[in-house]
């Protein structure tokens, strides 16, 4: 492999020649193999919009020419467009707040820069990496900026697929509105209940979580960019903090908007953690809603789930509910990253909160995850689930009893309970063959006990 010679503070180190990246990046990546992932793609972007912002701002403030800007920009572009991701080497976990991604970025722009404007990379001859590409920031304005940017263009891909799952249960409520089963406390039988009912709840239930979703998501609209290192704005051109916040509404179409105390939102991260919670919550409904899809196709036997999969090599025919199975798995993994990410947030010090990455691994990791999971249970759950219970199979439950309090009393009908227990007869059949309700009544009482509960 060629190779070319970088220098820093710390001496030099061989770049291959082809490497968009530079020094900075590769001192990091032989730092910090911890995860050996790197950072998300929309991260990438994220960085990338706020780099193109500044370079604007920048030359607003007639800090860099408009060729330098232009070639800023362009770099920014086609990294927004897909391309030198792979060039965006550093760990996901890494230290000093986010300094190393703040390089990786400004190495590859620059590099590519002065390649389009016919240097060479590593020369920085014509457009520099800190002096001009990182001009006017801090790694403490420019990491949780393009982070944010990144957290909403991922939640927004959430709240999608959030919708289209209120829908699939919505849709499932219409198609068995007239369904009757019983409803289950501590796991035994209950009063009535449809079908169209308990989609109907599931999918409430996820409408609620969206608002709680967007609210918090609101909250990630304030940056503190143009705060530079701490949020005081030392040395960086009034012009800049000016403008930057506009290039980056414009490049993003969303609603940012400059903190009225950039010194806070520098030191303290409360707005991830607001979504991690939010996102918490919806995931514990998504596994409540999991387990008891699990229920009702394996121990009620009241639904079908599409078959997916073989579920034993020692059973054949076997099929398991693979999916809430799933489901469970991801929400564990998902109230990890969000205790941590609690603890990385109330764990920063004085002006600045050094645990940012692993706040961002774990919470792109949680909207991929539970994004991925959901679809995954629209589609191959919810969407081929068939209902199979059929009215007549719940007639033979103790709890029709419950029809006839106004009628028996309590105790009388307690007895009835106790004596089919006994004799090992429903409870329908108890009360025919002790002559305790004409057959017409029993049939009328019947047939409203089975008539859907609006």
């Amino acid at each position: 492999m060629r190779y070319r010679i970088e220098k820093d503070e710390l001496g030099e180190l061989q770049v291959p020649a082809e490497a968009y990246y530079g020094i900075h990046t590769l001192r990091s990546k032989r730092n910090f193999q911890i995860t050996k992932r790197p950072i998300c793609r929309q991260m990438i972007k994220g960085l990338a919009t706020v780099k193109k912002a500044a370079a604007h701002a920048n030359k607003d403030a007639g800090l860099i020419s408009k060729e330098i800007c232009e070639a800023i920009t362009l770099s920014c572009n086609e990294i927004l467009n897909g391309r030198l991701h792979g060039q965006f080497i550093t760990d996901l976990i890494q230290g000093g707040a986010g300094t190393s991604m703040n390089m990786n970025a400004n190495e590859v722009i620059a590099n590519r820069a002065n390649e389009m404007l016919g240097s060479e990379k590593g020369k920085y001859d014509k457009v520099h990496p800190t002096d001009h590409v990182n001009l006017s920031q801090s790694a403490n304005d420019v990491v949780p900026t393009a982070a944010k940017i990144a957290t909403v263009r991922l939640t927004k891909k959430l709240i999608v697929e959030m919708k289209k799952l209120a829908h699939a249960y919505y849709d499932l409520a219409e198609k068995y509105k007239d369904r009757v089963t019983l409803g289950r406390t501590h796991l035994l039988n209950n009063v009535p209940i449809t079908f169209g009912q308990i989609f109907s709840a599931m999918g409430s239930s996820v409408e609620r979580d969206i608002k709680k979703v967007e609210t918090a998501m609101s909250g990630l609209l304030e940056i503190n960019l143009g705060g530079a290192s701490i949020g005081t704005s030392t040395n960086v051109n009034q012009t800049y903090v000016n403008r930057v916040i506009k290039y980056i509404c414009e490049f993003t179409n969303e609603k940012f908007y400059r903190s009225k105390n950039p010194i806070d939102t520098t030191r303290h991260l409360d707005a991830f953690a607001w979504l991690s919670s939010a996102i918490k919550v919806f995931a514990l409904n998504v596994n409540k809603a999991a387990i008891d899809l699990r229920l009702m196709s394996t121990v009620y036997k009241s639904i079908k789930l599409p078959d997916i999969q073989s579920g034993s090599v020692a059973l054949p025919g076997k099929i398991n509910p693979v999916v809430p199975e799933m489901i469970h798995q991801v929400v564990y993994y998902m109230e990890g990253n969000d205790l941590t990410i609690n603890r990385a947030v109330a764990s920063g010090e004085m002006e600045l909160n050094v645990n940012l990455p692993i706040i961002l691994a774990c919470i792109f990791e949680n909207l991929n995850f539970i994004r991925r999971a959901i679809r995954h249970l629209r589609e191959k759950a919810l969407e081929g689930l068939e209902v199979i219970e059929e009215p007549k199979d719940i007639t033979r439950s103790s709890s029709i009893i419950s029809m006839f309090i106004p009628i028996f009393g309590y105790e009388k009908c307690k007895e009835i309970v106790q004596l089919a227990k006994e004799q090992g007869l429903t409870v329908l059949e108890v009360i025919k063959e002790n002559n305790l309700l004409e057959e017409e009544k029993i049939e009328e009482i019947i047939n409203e006990w089975l008539k859907p509960v609006k």
